[in-house]
């Protein structure tokens, strides 16, 4: 089955509606200049208010190891995203300290999905970019081209997914993982709990020709 992983929460009650649904996995976004921005006393909160069968993954943007290292521990995070132009010793550090690490590649952005660098994160994470932030921004891209990083590493899919679409986007990719945030919104970082509910029965509900692998 084709895990979710819902991303960007900005409030408790989300964290709790993510967990009554059953989510994979929730993201926490520590980049400043997002719109699903938190800061650390309100990532300790969601985290305290989700379960802890559900991993919560701290998502980051050409952040020090000391940054990463101090939320992971701060917040009681589990894992964490890379999602800028970070380094694969940085990526090793992480791994080396027991995080497991998603390293974010992008099919209109630098490091692209030729990049083979990052040997030690656990998965990566495709989506177009492209945008003014880091991210796919919402936009709609041929979910096809990331096909054969699976070869490479479990495969995280994501960028302008819904839950109109993901079925289509699974058959395409055939990730073992997707990721959506503002497909499941009202506004940024205003999570609606149908469309959460809507995404998971869609994504775990359509037809896959492989074996997934489990990341979260």
């Amino acid at each position: 089955m084709v895990q979710v992983k819902v991303c960007g929460l900005t409030r408790p009650e989300q964290a709790e509606a993510c967990s009554a649904l059953g989510v994979d996995a929730v993201g926490l976004v520590f980049y400043p200049k997002s719109p699903r921005f938190v800061s650390i006393p309100k990532a300790k909160e969601i985290r305290q208010a989700l379960s802890r069968e559900i991993p919560a993954v701290g998502v980051f943007v050409n952040e020090t190891f000391e940054a990463v290292m101090g939320r992971v521990r701060g917040c009681c995070l589990d894992m964490v995203q890379l999602h800028g132009q970070e380094s694969p010793g940085l990526v090793a550090m992480l791994a080396a300290e027991g995080v497991p690490v998603i390293k974010a590649l992008f099919s209109e952005g630098e490091p692209g999905f030729s990049d083979t660098r990052h040997a030690k994160a656990r998965a990566l994470l495709a989506e177009c970019a492209g945008g003014a932030l880091p991210g796919g921004c919402a936009r709609l891209w041929d979910w096809s081209e990331a096909k054969g990083l699976s070869n490479r590493k479990p495969l995280i899919l994501a960028g302008g997914l819904d839950p109109e679409n993901v079925a289509e986007a699974i058959a395409m990719a055939l990730p073992d993982a997707v990721d959506v945030s503002s497909g499941v919104e009202r506004s940024p970082g205003d999570k609606d709990t149908e469309k959460i509910r809507r995404f998971l029965e869609a994504a775990r509900g359509c037809a896959h020709s492989g074996a997934p692998r489990r990341i979260f």
